[in-house]
């Protein structure tokens, strides 16, 4: 599946979040919304299953989530109904803790950690899943490599079309979606291959599909 990227960031700029998952899903291709259970992760939830109520949600359980966060998945699921596909790192967290224990950014085992932990089971699940069409939760004001995203990226004619619907919105604007349509959080979050919440994961600096 092509798009014309340009004209299809042109169209949607400005436009409201589920006007852009309703745009992606009508490209008529697979669609798959990713999500990590963190803050916020209710509101791209409930956009993707508004639009598409079987969407395919794709889950990387690095193992390492806070048990907040894992029953704040369960009940999400639940409360959504969520066609849920959960992919794990091929070594379980225990024994990854045993062989190098969780590696500081500036520890040289970092990018190996990250690889084992987050790149490796996503680019098995776009495997698996084959997805023509990927949602993703990123915002502009998370990063600053996020600050110059586009809403609608592709890295070639034949590769997976990334779609941010809600790349322009602020905490606020989540917090607002969330109060209005009843929505839970949870903050109690933590990702070892980020450390800090305002670095990149890798995913969306070094993954392509």
């Amino acid at each position: 599946m092509q798009v014309d990227v340009a004209k299809a960031n042109a169209e949607l700029e400005g436009k409201h979040p589920k006007e852009i998952v309703e745009w992606a899903a009508g490209l008529g291709g697979k669609t798959i919304v990713t999500t990590n259970f963190g803050p916020d992760e209710a509101v791209i939830l409930h956009l993707a299953t508004q639009v598409q109520p079987d969407m395919d949600v794709v889950w990387i359980d690095s193992g390492y989530a806070t048990r907040k966060t894992y029953l704040f998945a369960e009940k999400l699921i639940n409360d959504l109904n969520l066609n849920v596909h959960v992919f794990n790192p091929l070594a379980s967290a225990a024994r990854r803790d045993a062989l190098m224990g969780i590696p500081d950014v500036d520890d040289p085992q970092h990018e190996e950690f990250t690889r084992q932990v987050k790149l490796e089971p996503f680019g098995r699940a776009m495997k698996a899943m084959a997805p023509d069409v990927w949602l993703t939760a990123v915002r502009r004001d998370q990063t600053e490599f996020r600050k110059n995203m586009e809403i609608v990226t592709q890295d070639s004619p034949d590769a997976v079309v990334k779609v941010a619907p809600v790349l322009a919105w602020t905490a606020d604007d989540m917090a607002a979606y969330r109060e209005k349509h009843g929505l839970p959080n949870e903050t109690n979050y933590y990702d070892p291959t980020k450390v800090l919440g305002n670095r990149e994961c890798g995913l969306h600096n070094r993954f392509t599909a």
